[in-house]
């Protein structure tokens, strides 16, 4: 009988010390700080970095080495409609300064592809003169007077946000000389945003929920 107890004492210290060492392994899975898990914990001092054991925080923003530009979206759909397969990467990284020159000519070309059957437009500029306005793409803004994209009496002097510049884009392609030629193509069927714009900065409409 003695030995029985002997035996079951020595069976909850073992119990007792696996239990022990579970809890202990345990604590450190949850405090112990990771450098690569996204968020800032343990010792760190910014997001997976500095403390004792990650790698230190360089807050500075380093403008060494060489810059190219990426991107390139002044008016809307432009490189859209008349790019073309196999430049597109490159008109985005060509400066607005040079676009004219490099770019004109495809534009004209996509133009025609497009609508065979232009003229002039709505602007009164035939096929030469509106690719080489399009073809460098940047959004003019008027330092005073109207900002809008085309309201029937200015154009191009910037973008509000009531603007409805893809039906305006189409209309400058398949319009004609007055707007209203090939119907069926200078309307996308969006007359107006979904819900009203704020009369305060950002203006933007609250998102939807």
């Amino acid at each position: 009988m003695r030995a029985n107890k002997y035996v079951g004492f020595i069976i909850l210290i073992f119990i007792t010390s696996v239990s022990v060492q579970c809890i202990s392994e345990d604590d450190n899975a949850i405090l112990q700080e990771t450098c690569r898990d996204g968020i800032m914990n343990g010792e760190e001092t910014g997001i997976d970095c500095g403390g004792s054991i990650c790698a230190p925080c360089d807050d500075s923003i380093n403008f060494s080495g060489t810059f190219r530009q990426e991107d390139q979206m002044g008016r809307p759909l432009v490189n859209t409609l008349y790019g073309k397969d196999g430049f597109r990467d490159q008109f985005n990284y060509t400066l607005p300064s040079n676009m004219q020159s490099v770019f004109q000519d495809i534009f004209e070309e996509r133009l025609l592809i497009m609508n065979p059957d232009f003229t002039t437009n709505i602007l009164g500029l035939n096929a030469t003169e509106f690719t080489t306005l399009m073809s460098r793409d940047v959004l003019w803004l008027a330092q005073s007077g109207v900002t809008t994209y085309n309201n029937g009496l200015k154009i191009f002097t910037g973008r509000g946000l009531e603007d409805d510049v893809i039906d305006d884009s189409l209309i400058f392609l398949y319009g004609g000389p007055d707007g209203t030629e090939n119907p069926n193509l200078t309307d996308d069927g969006v007359p107006a945003n979904d819900v009203p714009f704020l009369n305060v900065f950002p203006y933007l409409a609250e998102p939807f929920e």
